[in-house]
């Protein structure tokens, strides 16, 4: 009962007049951005992140961010289905299903599939989040400094393992992310690292610099590079039929409703796990819709389970992702990334304390994911022909403002060209990893893990007198690594295996999850 006492006192704060408007601000704004082509949750909070630095209260802005990252998965399944373009990787699913509905008439019935299931999942996820992260940060006051560390190199390796089409590359860009981290002053000794005894970088590069530069000027100049300068052809909403609620006919919501507890039944817990997002469950409830639906004679022509399960997957994978970063600190996805970012503007710190030493705004966090989800049913599914509307902007006009507006972000927080100019010069790296296929989210990680990972690892040899075998004392250690090397093996797995049963090993695909267009 106290973990249900202490969700309605989130949902008391969050309920306010006050931050009911930072709910909706939140949703409306997240829509507006990421409706746009290529734009996804995470740039689009990147983007937005300068504007909490005024915040004088951390649960204002976090109410709003949950507001911004539902509305702007929204707005990346409505790009998906009208214009075939996914936001981010985690929406090709819904691509490969909901585009070939609406061009089948369907449009409304596949965003009000997408809409509801995520609402759905969003409820299912919050209050299993909201179960578990308590007890799981219990558990976590008893980790160790050679624990916090294979957890570190575990969540590392599994999202660079699992997050783009080759393994090196990803590997190419945690090391650039980690060494992005080490700039500054080292925090033990005070000496200088890779500052060229410049100044200016003794304080190390800000991280919402690195994230801006990274997701939102990299990401807009890739998909201005690579995009079309005319908007594309959106395909047109079918009148409203009768017989009809919320868009769905009865046999839509009869296929629709199991699709969506499946969905949020793998989102959640690939979500926990440091699996690189919710690229893995949208395609694992891809893949189980279309071999085991009653409709799977549908796909490929617009079957709606294959719209229902992905949409749902993605939003309840969030709410996972929640449960490491809250109660220890962990990272597992580039949105996530992003958010711990967000939490240390404001001088917080996720991990084992934090459910006690703040859990009004845990709670209220927890609490306007749900709220998030309502505002986005009500609100969103009205205002549909005003994002069909956005999405006909030319994209010169959409992408330049973005540029604008991130720049006048970073130079208001700041007052120094230098950081405007610093973030363009990430932007550009970004811009050439996405063209030469580096994945993005690797880096990022390990900019903000990586000096945390070595804080642990120096913790841990100081406590052990400089003695590297602590990392194999402790039987939880040595289980985390091992599932850390596990991770890093998991791609080539179907290869070995196909070895192992004499097939060519052409015949056998290596995982790739995300950075697909």
């Amino acid at each position: 009962m106290n973990n249900l006492e202490s969700l309605l006192g989130g949902f008391a704060t969050v309920i306010s007049p006050e931050n009911l408007l930072f709910a909706l601000i939140g949703v409306t704004l997240g829509t507006l951005v990421g409706v746009l082509p290529g734009i996804g949750p995470a740039v689009t909070i990147a983007l937005l992140l300068p504007v909490t630095y005024n915040f004088s209260d951390p649960v204002g802005a976090f109410i709003m961010f949950a507001g911004i990252y539902y509305g702007a998965m929204y707005g990346g399944s409505t790009t998906s289905i009208l214009l075939n373009t996914p936001g981010e990787s985690a929406s090709v699913a819904t691509a490969l299903e909901g585009h070939q509905m609406a061009r089948r008439g369907k449009a409304r019935a596949a965003l009000a599939t997408a809409a509801i299931g995520s609402f759905v999942a969003g409820l299912i996820s919050t209050l299993l989040l909201a179960f578990v992260a308590e007890p799981l940060g219990r558990l976590a006051v008893t980790f160790r400094a050679t624990d916090y560390f294979a957890l570190m190199v575990l969540a590392l390796v599994a999202v660079t393992a699992l997050v783009g089409s080759s393994l090196v590359r990803g590997l190419i860009s945690l090391c650039f992310g980690i060494l992005i981290g080490f700039i500054g002053l080292d925090n033990q000794s005070g000496q200088a690292r890779f500052t060229f005894d410049n100044p200016a970088l003794f304080d190390g590069i800000d991280v919402v610099l690195l994230i801006i530069g990274l997701f939102a000027i990299g990401e807009t100049l890739y998909v201005m590079v690579k995009g079309r300068t005319r908007p594309g052809q959106v395909t047109p909403l079918e009148p409203k039929q009768p017989g009809t609620f919320m868009w769905l006919t009865r046999s839509e919501w009869r296929r629709s409703i199991p699709a969506w507890l499946r969905g949020s039944a793998f989102g959640f817990p690939f979500g926990v796990l440091p699996s690189g997002g919710a690229e893995l469950p949208t395609f694992m409830s891809y893949t189980y819709e279309k071999n085991r639906s009653k409709g799977k004679n549908e796909f490929g022509s617009g079957a709606i389970e294959g719209v229902a399960g992905p949409e749902a997957a993605n939003n309840a994978s969030f709410s996972g992702v929640l449960v490491p970063l809250l109660t220890l600190g962990l990272p597992t996805s580039a949105t996530a990334a992003v958010l711990l970012a967000a939490f240390q503007i404001f001088n917080l710190q996720p991990g084992p304390q934090f459910m006690t030493k703040s859990p009004d705004l845990v709670w209220a966090v927890i609490a306007s994911l749900f709220i998030g989800n309502v505002l986005l049913l009500a609100l969103n599914l009205p205002l549909i022909r005003l994002w069909v509307k956005v999405l006909q902007v030319p994209r010169p006009v959409l992408y330049a403002s973005i540029l604008v507006f991130a720049s006048l972000g970073i130079y208001s927080v700041s007052g120094s060209i230098i950081d405007v100019m610093i973030a363009f010069g990430i932007g550009i790296i970004a811009f050439f990893m996405r063209q030469f296929d580096f994945p993005v989210a690797p880096a990022i990680l390990g900019a903000i893990l990586g000096p945390e990972l070595e804080l642990q690892f120096r913790r841990a040899l100081t406590l052990s007198n400089g003695n590297l075998g602590t990392f194999i004392e402790r039987p939880l250690t040595v289980v985390i690594l091992l599932l850390a090397l596990l991770a890093l093996l998991l791609p080539y797995l179907p290869k070995i295996t196909a070895k192992l049963r004499g097939r060519s090993p052409a015949t056998a695909g290596k995982l790739s999850f995300g950075d697909e267009d």
